[in-house]
């Protein structure tokens, strides 16, 4: 999570995530483990379809924490 932390460049939250996939604009997507099952599965699915690679991370506090946001994140992503 340093990559992300570190980041000039990143997306937080699900709905800018997809966006990101679908326009080709992610190098990676980070992922909580504590998500939401069906908005875990369509980050999932979504990635895959676009061969990025995926992080996942054990809860969304932490990925919040790592983007520096105030609060829980369920994904972020790096841009290209």
């Amino acid at each position: 999570m340093e990559t992300l932390r570190n980041a000039r460049e990143k997306v937080v939250g699900t709905k800018q995530v997809l966006r990101a996939i679908k326009g080709g604009r992610l190098s990676r997507v980070y992922l909580a483990n504590d998500a939401d099952t069906f908005m875990f599965q369509n980050v999932i699915r979504a990635a895959e379809a676009a061969a990025v690679p995926v992080v996942r991370v054990p809860s969304m506090k932490e990925l919040g924490e790592a983007c520096g946001v105030e609060v829980a994140a369920v994904t972020a992503g790096i841009l290209q």
